[in-house]
């Protein structure tokens, strides 16, 4: 009897069983798709924070310690690949004579380098010109002594004499940060930044030239590890901690670990936490509304599922017989479903990642995958297997005869449900969005690691209370509008526009349950896609304020370059060339950034955006500095500090650039600039270049910000390395997008966002077709008998599409705004993963359009499919049914 009863499901439930397994494909494929996705992007996360680091360790040997014996305790560790000494030595001045002067740097470092150093450790020496070995100088270095190879410079250690050595090359160290790091120091406690003058010797000449009176010098071993990790950057950071507690333990305070692969690893271990949260806040509800749209399909068949029981039950099939046939339907829902779901998933993957695993090991694919499918099953129970056994126990075989009735309104409305759930989603958006509140809690080298998910309560609350609202509100309209609902059918089904508005209004249950499902499926593309543009658009936003314009130049420190060397970098590409002055200045005993700009011409160069400010736009404020040259824009946290309001006077203790002394000049502050191009997240002024210029005797170029037009940045920042040489720093946007992107930028946000959009396009269309064709293909017999009675065919088309319209405009509109108050949601939750935050929404307008596409014409398929089937003889209908 079970292939029986599963054959005669195929042939007459094709509809509906092919509507059920739709709904469980979606939700296995989403969930196994983005499972996989999420765990290669850990994997990812870690491999990349491994590679970023060039030395794994800085062992750095304590006073009194022997530097052999920890060499030897540092090579003996497991997991080490290879360690050298490095001797670290402060100068108190480099010199040189080239050209008939004499030019004198301050305090410096020389670094004692072994052998094949840099074939060791690629990453942390980069040659720009001459050899690649022997006396090399930091880039800074050449310029700011005016040397270049072949050129002789002298070293002057404390407690020795000057020592001349030969420069063989000019290197750049893009590592130097952490290569010049205080050892054991806490973050906050190390150096601003790192040494302006470097020299790099061979061991045997650095050896020569500290000799035993120098003092100050101390002994680095730089170790490389070759350990296998963990994917997870948690677990990694974990272990490459604990093994370096481990050594430290050996050392017995001989030497102190500088953990490089463990910060990079700390750093990426904060990053996997929010893809995980951004799997949980996008991902989830994307299964849910499958889970959802497969119980409104089986909800959509119901009253034929009780009169098919009722005939079974007359006809002496015992109630467990008949639980067994409802369990063969969910079973072949699930099953069949669920093969299809993974083998979308591995096709999506295959597609869009070139892997059907995603990237993932096959261990934790396979989980993923597992898991999935278990999902479909229990979803599958859930919207087939239950409300058949829960029918076999409260229908009798009396009440299948008779047709479902509800007049009361769902208890959900009776209590208020929906506004219960709005006010919970408030209070908690108020409390996670708070100035103190973090959502993700890293603390800098604790191995532990926490989330907030109370925080998921927010939009949970939010997408479910705003549903249910307009669950309700649709409910009222059909209930309570049928004047304008006879007044909106006429034009479609003329003399029977009274009639479709009381069918409307006696289906208004059914029909307000796809309005709703409809909703929530838009309103999930459309937060997800408007979660995905606003965090590019802010990843753009942050590469842009770093670099400042799309080509930057930037003028070695104490270099008197002019504003007319702009000329010089007007190379093919270039629209326009924006010089920028840098100084420093006091404020009190705080020593900040100083920046003179022109305002009528900067934002020619770069892009200033309103966010950046406060107390007006950037066009006003730009405006307000240029009528007042002594104008004074201060960063935000000054004027908190210093309690300043505006128009006060703020001196400010700049250098004269002609007698080097500090001379105290009065500004004006007019504003508040939060962020500027170039300019460091915390403390900063703005002011006129002129005022600038004429205050400090100098008008110096720090910095040059080219418009390119948004393109061709790396052929144009090429040309003008070539052109410039080392005497000057350029940098380029494509560059630092790489620089400034977290390991979660780096697994590519548009790669979930890919995944979840597509699937959002499948839901919306799956939501306001599927629901819809078959309710109507539920009613064939309501349109057979009206065909009976006397109704054209024109009408019966009227009605459907009146109906088709109704939940095309309820759904699209109500699913937009419940998108658009959850995105604005999600992007305060989330504002941890933005940087800067962004000040408003990017709204996809081409995606949305897509997707309101897709859902119009799976609801208009829907629709003429069921006038279709409503345009055949009625005899025949009847005699079907």
């Amino acid at each position: 009897m079970n292939t029986a009863w599963a054959r005669g499901l195929a042939r007459h439930r094709t509809g509906r069983l092919v509507a059920a397994l739709a709904g469980i494909a979606l939700a296995v494929a989403l969930v196994a798709s983005l499972g996989s996705f999420l765990t290669a992007s850990k994997a990812t996360m870690t491999q990349r924070a491994v590679r970023s680091v060039a030395v794994d360790w800085q062992v750095e040997v304590q006073p009194g310690a022997d530097p052999n014996a920890m060499l030897s305790l540092v090579r003996r560790t497991p997991g080490i690949q290879t360690a050298v000494p490095v001797g670290f030595a402060h100068s108190s001045s480099f010199a040189a004579h080239v050209q008939g002067s004499t030019q004198t740097t301050g305090p410096g470092v020389v670094l004692g380098l072994p052998d094949h150093y840099q074939k060791l450790f690629p990453g942390e020496v980069r040659p720009l010109t001459g050899s690649t070995s022997g006396v090399l100088l930091a880039q800074q270095t050449a310029s700011n002594l005016h040397v270049a190879p072949g050129d002789t410079v002298g070293i002057q250690l404390p407690g020795t004499g000057a020592r001349q050595v030969r420069v063989a090359g000019v290197v750049d160290l893009p590592q130097a940060d952490s290569l010049f790091q205080k050892v054991g120091a806490p973050s906050q406690t190390q150096p601003t930044a790192p040494p302006d003058n470097v020299v790099l010797l061979p061991a045997a000449d650095f050896a020569s030239l500290t000799g035993h009176d120098a003092t100050g010098v101390t002994t680095q071993i730089h170790a490389a590890r070759d350990a296998t990790l963990p994917t997870d950057p948690a677990a990694a950071f974990t272990a490459v901690t604990g093994s370096a507690h481990h050594l430290e333990a050996r050392a017995s305070g001989g030497a102190i670990v500088g953990n490089n692969l463990g910060a990079a690893l700390d750093s990426a271990r904060q990053d996997a936490l929010y893809a995980q949260i951004l799997f949980l806040f996008l991902g989830v509800p994307g299964a849910v509304l499958a889970a959802a749209l497969t119980a409104s399909v089986a909800a959509a068949g119901g009253e034929r599922r009780r009169q098919e029981q009722g005939l079974l039950r007359l006809r002496g099939l015992r109630p467990r017989r008949i639980a067994s046939l409802s369990g063969l339907e969910a079973a072949l829902v699930g099953v069949t479903g669920g093969l299809a779901g993974l083998g979308i998933a591995a096709l999506t993957g295959r597609i869009a990642f070139g892997s059907a695993s995603f990237g993932a090991s096959a261990g934790q694919w396979i989980l993923w995958y597992v898991l999935a499918f278990v999902l479909g099953a229990a979803v599958a129970a859930g919207a087939v297997l239950v409300p058949a056994l829960r029918d076999l126990r409260t229908v009798t075989v009396a009440d299948t005869r008779r047709a479902e009735r509800r007049t009361g309104s769902p208890w959900w409305m009776r209590y208020g449900l929906d506004f219960a759930l709005l006010i919970g989603s408030w209070l908690v958006f108020r409390a996670s969005s708070g100035n103190q509140y973090a959502l993700v809690l890293a603390p800098e080298g604790v191995p532990s690691i926490s989330v907030s998910y109370w925080a998921f309560l927010g939009p949970a609350l939010l997408w479910l209370g705003a549903a249910l609202l307009l669950w309700r509100l649709t409910l009222l309209a059909l209930t309570h509008g049928r004047g304008v609902l006879t007044r909106l059918s006429r034009p479609f089904a003329s003399h029977l526009a009274g009639t479709t508005a009381a069918v409307l209004s006696r289906r208004r249950r059914p029909l307000a349950r796809s309005v709703v499902l409809l909703a929530l499926a838009v309103s999930f593309a459309v937060s997800t896609a408007a979660f995905n543009a606003t965090y590019k658009q802010q990843a753009e936003v942050d590469a842009r304020l770093t670099n400042g314009a799309d080509v930057t130049v930037t003028e070695p420190p104490g270099a008197r370059t002019p504003p007319s060397a702009a000329g010089a970098l007007k190379v093919s590409g270039v629209h326009h060339v924006e010089p920028i002055q840098h100084r420093f200045a006091y404020v009190g005993s705080d020593l900040q950034d100083l920046y003179g700009v022109r305002p009528d011409t900067i934002a020619s160069a770069t892009s200033l955006q309103d966010a950046y400010f406060s107390g007006g736009s950037a066009a006003t404020l730009m405006k307000r500095l240029a009528n007042r040259p002594d104008g004074l824009l201060v960063s935000a946290e000054t004027v908190k500090d210093f309690q300043l309001a505006p128009g006060d006077t703020v001196n400010l203790r700049v250098q004269d650039a002609r007698t080097k002394a500090l001379r105290t000049v009065p500004f004006h502050y007019v504003g508040v600039a939060k962020e500027f191009p170039t300019a460091p997240k915390d403390s900063f002024f703005v002011a006129n270049a002129s005022y600038v210029a004429k205050a400090t005797g100098s008008d110096a170029i720090g910095a040059f910000l080219l418009d390119t037009g948004g393109t061709h940045q790396k052929q144009v920042a090429a040309r003008l390395r070539h052109r410039l040489g080392t005497g000057a720093t350029v940098t380029d946007l494509t560059q630092t997008r790489g620089t400034v992107g977290t390991s979660l930028t780096s697994v590519d946000l548009a790669g979930l966002t890919r995944i979840e959009l597509a699937f959002a396009v499948l839901l919306a269309a799956g939501a306001g077709g599927l629901v819809l064709a078959l309710g109507l293909a539920e009613r064939r017999r309501t349109f057979a008998i009206a065909t009976v009675l006397g109704a054209r065919p024109r009408q019966l088309r009227g009605m459907v599409l009146t109906e088709a319209l109704l939940l095309t405009v309820g759904g699209l509109a109500g699913g937009a705004l419940i998108g658009w108050a959850l995105s604005e949601m999600l992007v305060k939750v989330l504002t941890g993963v933005f940087d800067p935050p962004p000040a408003g929404l990017s709204v996809p307008g081409a995606y949305l359009t897509l997707t309101a596409s897709a859902a119009a014409v799976a609801v208009l398929a829907a629709a003429l499919n069921g006038v279709r089937r409503a345009a055949r003889p009625a005899v025949e209908e009847l005699r079907d049914l």
